[in-house]
C-alpha cells in the first residue's frame, strides 16, 4: 500500500497460488479491472465470517492493496481486524477457495467458515 510521500508495509499479504486463481476468474469473467473486496462480517457460530466478491467501484475509505495486476480493497471497519493477514487458495478432494490466515483470529468454527477474535486489552 502506498501513500503519497511514502511506502508502507502491507499488512495483508496473498500467495501466488491466491494470486493465479484470482487473476484466473477476474479473466474468465472478463473483469481484470475489477477489485476483489474482502471484509469481516457478523455471523456463523463462532461470531464472525470472511466476506469477499469482485466489485467495479471502491468507496472512498477504503484501503487498497496491489499486488501486480490484482487489486484488493477492504472496508475501513474490517481492516482494523485483517492486519498481518495472509490470502490463500486451497484445492483438494473435499474442498477448493481462498483461505484466509489470519493472525488476529482465535479460534474457528469445526467447519472453518466462522471465526472469532483474540481479546485486546
Amino acid at each position: 500500500m502506498q501513500s503519497a510521500d511514502k511506502t508502507i508495509e502491507m499488512p495483508i499479504t496473498i500467495t501466488k497460488a491466491a494470486k493465479d486463481k484470482i487473476k484466473s476468474l477476474l479473466i474468465q469473467n472478463q473483469t481484470e479491472d475489477y477489485y476483489l473486496r474482502i471484509g469481516v462480517q457478523g455471523g456463523g457460530c463462532s461470531g464472525f465470517m470472511y466476506n469477499h466478491e469482485i466489485i467495479d467501484k471502491i468507496n472512498k475509505s477504503d484501503k487498497v492493496f496491489e499486488f501486480d495486476d490484482i487489486k484488493i480493497c477492504v472496508d475501513i471497519k474490517s481492516y482494523l481486524f485483517l492486519s498481518g493477514m495472509q490470502i490463500d487458495y486451497e484445492e483438494n478432494l473435499l474442498k477448493s477457495g481462498l483461505v484466509f490466515n489470519n493472525p488476529n483470529a482465535e479460534r474457528s468454527c469445526g467447519c472453518g467458515e466462522s471465526f472469532n477474535f483474540r481479546a485486546k486489552i
